[in-house]
């Protein structure tokens, strides 16, 4: 049965257009369980009916003439019920009445499974067999498990057919809509460019033998500096658009390739006697995997970026590639994966949006479409590319849905928030240099959250008041090994440099477990609860003590550094931690360097931490909320998944609490607490925040103005009044309403809160 199961998915896989999927799910299942029928319906959102698709046994005559109502026979009992209804003599069941013109007065038995995709149930499958009798369990989960596996293929031949203006029930498809997650905010009208890798990595048979070792290093070697300079040339063409400073990414890529990384690797295999591309694939596999396996939503989407890299060089190596350069105007660019080179290539001026099926907010091109100001969707899985080339697509990186097939009326509206839109954003940039004051007075410290040089100056030119967390896992990323002492102190002092006197918030090498780095794997059975974050530096205090003593030493004489240690869960962590930054300030006052104590802090990101929230900021200087792994760790939904995305929400009533509890036991030891991560760049997430008693913000650089704009139009008392409405709340599409009615009521502008009416 596997085997068949494995087959049959297969073929669907290869099959296009919808009817052939259609056709040969029934044909191979009546095969394959020797039934004697086998019949598809497939719902039709629009009427809310199941309409007969595809049938082997039954009338063909009858397909796309014959429905039923949501809850109608057999098959609506199924879809309704979401569940397989397994009968052993359908003719006798309540629900049961003949159908004219399909056929199946003759059969008795039957077994309906319906087909749900993302909790939307398509249609339903069905088999029938003349005799008297219940299908047993092997036929039930053999059928539960195809319907399980083929829901997607019919979702994305369903989504090409609705592109190209036909649905299946003989009507034309309007206003076709595709979910991802919001890459970078913005909305954007367009014609659907299509963009495609350079090669196929999966292509490349592992292991072949060479006899002339020399030539294949050569032939390598000159693929790799080919690539290099399609890099370098990327990152001029994206010079006007770009600050020298935001270039930074394409250094990023130039390093992987450096001796010390990628390049070393491969040619290290080519001298074993394997052949360019065979080793290449082998280094980008192993690259890949330690990248994809990691937590950190940052840190795991940078596979994407090794995985660009190889298709590259193995490009190079297979043919003499040539990138087109040349799109139209007002396009947006999609494609199953965008990377930065990718965009680089192109003119970027010409680029209005993108759209990514795979990928997150923390993917590469994300960060630099938001650099840009590109409205990006990502995680877009059942986006159907070839047939929206060349479609007008409208892209919404608020919401992360794109849309086609637009009617003139709906057409006319999301132009009108295009408008909108340019005109909000021209009237932000005159907030620059203007506090984060609210109307009655209360004032709000707003910073921000950074990993790269590119981050850094565009983050001073909108305001930015400091730091609030750099992920110092960056520089490690860019090295085939531990960074050394003084290595890690150039690349910490840049960043303490430009900021001071604004205080720059550090945070510790957060590794381990599944977030391992290439030059140290970790294997374990559960890597999300395994060894990670302050365990492993606690564990290896030569790795632990290295970072500290870098740390410390680019702020001699700058002293505006402060420690955050994350994914603490008890007072002993914290404590140890302690332990050793005192003992790297002595180590490097004894070594005659002039050290100031810096500010010790905790990240609260796990539940553990938000009921010892009292006693942890007994400890230490000051907490940081990690709003985003928090929310996660509560809610149990990787945010960065579009399968669960929606399920992800800073506004979930448990979510909200955790906060309300945080800042009240932070409160009685009155130590300094902030939040970082999404919620805090969002504007009805930053009033509640201020609500709760938050008095600082650290958020990406593209929220900095919006997030100053709510602030200075929202009164303190009106934020806590929200708060408390909301506070009893145990339902988050209620709490989402009483937002949106209160801040109606008060005739604040729902544009800058994210809201619209009537979308």
């Amino acid at each position: 049965m596997l085997k068949i199961l494995r087959k049959i998915v297969q073929e669907v896989g290869n099959t296009g257009d919808l009817d052939s999927i259609l056709h040969l799910i029934t044909l191979r299942v009546k095969q394959s369980l020797e039934v004697d029928v086998c019949t598809l319906f497939l719902f039709d959102f629009e009427n809310r009916r199941y309409v007969l698709m595809s049938t082997d046994g039954l009338n063909k005559r009858a397909i796309g003439q014959v429905s039923l109502g949501e809850t109608e026979w057999i098959i609506g009992l199924a879809g309704s019920r979401e569940e397989p209804i397994n009968l052993e003599d359908a003719q006798g069941h309540p629900d049961f009445h003949y159908l004219p013109g399909i056929g199946e007065d003759e059969f008795k038995s039957m077994l309906a499974v319906p087909i749900i995709h993302q909790r939307k149930v398509l249609g339903v499958l069905v088999i029938q067999n003349h005799e008297t009798r219940k299908f047993n369990e092997s036929e039930e989960a053999f059928l539960v498990t195809l319907s399980a596996q083929i829901a997607g293929n019919i979702a994305q031949a369903e989504a090409s057919g609705v592109v190209e203006g036909k649905h299946f029930s003989g009507q034309v498809a309007t206003n076709s809509r595709f979910d991802g997650v919001r890459g970078a905010s913005g909305m954007a009208i367009g014609k659907a460019y299509v963009c495609t890798p350079a090669a196929d990595l999966k292509s490349v048979t592992l292991k072949k033998a060479i006899d002339d070792i020399d030539a294949e290093e050569q032939a390598f070697m000159v693929a790799l500096d080919a690539v290099r300079e399609d890099i370098a040339k990327a990152g001029e063409r994206l010079s006007d658009a770009l600050r020298p400073e935001e270039q930074a990414l394409f250094d990023v890529y130039l390093g992987m390739l450096e001796d010390h990384a990628i390049g070393g690797e491969v040619v290290k295999h080519i001298r074993d006697g394997n052949w360019a591309q065979g080793s290449l694939c082998m280094v980008i596999k192993n690259y890949e995997q330690h990248f994809s396996e990691m937590e950190d939503a940052y840190l795991r989407e940078r596979a994407s970026d090794i995985r660009d890299l190889g298709q590259r060089v193995l490009s190079h190596l297979q043919t003499n590639h040539a990138v087109p350069t040349e799109i139209p105007y007002g396009a947006v660019v999609i494609g199953e994966e965008i990377n930065p080179t990718m965009l680089g290539e192109f003119q970027a001026r010409n680029v209005v949006a993108l759209v990514s099926m795979q990928g997150s907010a923390n993917s590469h091109i994300a960060i630099l479409s938001r650099a840009m100001g590109i409205p990006t969707v990502m995680g877009a899985v059942d986006l159907p590319l070839r047939a929206l080339a060349g479609k007008e697509l409208v892209v919404d990186g608020y919401s992360g849905h794109v849309y086609a097939n637009l009617t003139p009326e709906k057409r006319q509206y999301y132009t009108n928030l295009v408008e909108e839109e340019k005109v909000l954003v021209k009237g932000l940039e005159n907030l620059k240099d203007k506090p984060a004051i609210t109307p009655d007075g209360h004032k709000m410290s707003l910073v921000v959250n950074t990993g790269l040089m590119s981050d850094v100056v565009r983050s001073q030119d909108l305001g930015a008041e400091g730091v609030g967390l750099y992920r110092t896992e960056v520089p490690f990323m860019t090295f085939g090994r531990f960074p050394s002492e003084i290595e890690q102190a150039e690349i910490y002092r840049q960043q303490l440099s430009i900021f001071a006197p604004q205080t720059v918030t550090m945070r510790t090498l957060d590794i381990g477990g599944d977030k391992s780095l290439p030059y140290l794997p970790i294997k374990e059975d559960n890597p999300f609860l395994g060894w990670r974050g302050i365990r492993i530096t606690l564990d290896h205090p030569e790795i632990f003590l290295v970072q500290l003593r870098a740390m410390l030493r680019a702020s001699e004489g700058l002293n505006n550094l402060k420690i955050m240690l994350p994914m603490i869960t008890s007072i002993s962590e914290l404590q140890a931690a302690k332990y050793l930054i005192h003992r790297s300030i002595n180590e490097l006052r004894e070594d005659g360097l002039e050290i100031v104590e810096p500010e010790v802090g905790v990240m609260i990101e796990v539940p553990a931490a938000v009921y010892q929230a009292h006693h942890l900021a007994k400890e230490c200087d000051f907490l940081s909320v990690g709003s985003n792994d928090l929310t996660q760790y509560i809610l149990a939904v990787d945010r960065n998944n579009p399968r669960v995305a929606e399920l992800y929400s800073s506004l979930h009533p448990a979510v909200l609490m955790s906060l309300k509890h945080i800042i009240e036991q932070a409160k009685r030891s009155d130590t300094p607490v902030s939040v970082c991560g999404e919620i805090a760049g969002d504007p009805i997430g930053a009033i509640l925040l201020m609500g709760m008693g938050y008095k600082k913000l650290s958020m990406n650089a593209a929220s900095l103005l919006k997030i100053k704009a709510v602030i200075r139009e929202t009164s303190l008392e009106f934020a806590q009044n929200l708060v408390e409405k909301i506070a009893d709340l145990d339902d988050e599409s209620i709490v989402q309403a009483v937002i949106k009615a209160e801040l109606k009521r008060s005739n604040m502008d729902l544009k800058h809160f994210g809201i619209r009416d009537n979308n």
